[in-house]
């Protein structure tokens, strides 16, 4: 898995410190413990502390934070009052909330006590967004938050080897044309950012260049004229069907002078359930390895865990919510 283990080295090269919200998890703890112990990221773990220490057999190095006994918890909630009050959220309610380690966690990343933030171990996928988008807001540029999974396909036996952004597979589940074309963009700028890639963006159909007449199609030409005037220096093209996307001999024929000669490395799904289907294909027959679904949008990095995560899935979004945050550092995630 090399594109993944040059994000690993990147991540460690500048460390940055992660906050993580579900920090009783056994699941969290170890890939807390191989996090830190691996220097991929400074970790804070949040919960009670006495639980924490008991399953974590004496060798955390990770900082721990109870909401509930933290000196910052007023410094916190005063805060999150300060973002919310216009929606009507009193004091009190805003105490009550950044008890939730949850919101906690993504005041610590509001504040820049932290550098980003995973949870989604226990808390759903909506709970997660929600949270990261009341607290952490969207990023300037953007109107939505999306998601993207990495699928590295990276054994002796995968014909096209490599690391590939999949988007959005996890999160806006019908994007009208204005919406895809941001998830292009946005998933474009990740490609570069995240795994180093030069994005050639595949906008996926059942239709390569009006070879089938329909709305679904029609949505997406349009998503893709929109992206192209925002980026014109982009390779970019659709609709494509996937085997124009991805097989140079079928793209000629299919979509000649395509800007991305069927070579792309970043496909963009026309609704959630597409992109939802095609990478747990990709992951389960194709055998890939799925890394995500990592958030992409928002001011700064705060991540979400499938509820049935490993320890290894743990670690890999530590990894990549750390270059995330480096990514930050010179333009908006």
């Amino acid at each position: 898995m090399k594109p993944f283990d040059d994000l690993i080295e990147r991540a460690r090269a500048r460390r940055k410190h992660i906050v993580l919200a579900e920090g009783e998890d056994p699941r969290i703890i170890a890939g807390a413990k191989r996090a830190q112990r691996e220097g991929v990221a400074t970790i804070t773990l949040i919960g009670r502390e006495d639980v924490i220490r008991a399953d974590e057999n004496g060798d955390l190095e990770a900082a721990v934070i109870d909401p509930a006994s933290s000196t910052d918890l007023e410094r916190h909630a005063a805060g999150f009052h300060a973002l919310r009050k216009h929606k009507g959220v009193t004091e009190e309610q805003a105490r009550d909330a950044i008890r939730d380690p949850l919101f906690f966690a993504n005041m610590m990343v509001h504040a820049d006590d932290a550098d980003g933030s995973v949870a989604g171990a226990h808390y759903t996928t909506s709970d997660t967004v929600r949270a990261a988008i009341q607290v952490i807001g969207i990023g300037a540029g953007h109107e939505i938050v999306s998601s993207f999974f990495v699928m590295l396909l990276c054994e002796d036996f995968h014909r096209i080897r490599g690391a590939f952004i999949y988007s959005d597979c996890g999160l806006v589940i019908d994007p009208n044309a204005r919406e895809l074309a941001e998830i292009a963009l946005t998933s474009a700028d990740t490609a570069r950012d995240l795994l180093g890639l030069d994005p050639r963006v595949a906008m996926l159909s059942f239709s390569t260049r009006g070879s089938a007449r329909h709305s679904l199609a029609d949505k997406v030409i349009e998503a893709t004229d929109i992206a192209r005037s925002k980026r014109p220096g982009l390779p970019i093209d659709g609709e494509l069907q996937f085997d124009a996307a991805v097989v140079p001999e079928i793209n000629a024929k299919k979509a000649p002078g395509s800007a991305i000669e069927g070579a792309a490395n970043v496909f963009i799904f026309p609704d959630l359930q597409a992109g939802n289907i095609a990478y747990k294909i990709t992951e389960r027959l194709g055998l890939a390895k799925a890394i995500g679904p990592i958030l992409q949008g928002l001011n700064k990095p705060a991540n979400d865990l499938s509820r049935g995560c490993s320890a290894e899935d743990v670690y890999r979004a530590i990894a990549v919510t750390a270059v995330q945050a480096q990514a930050r550092e010179k333009t908006p995630i």
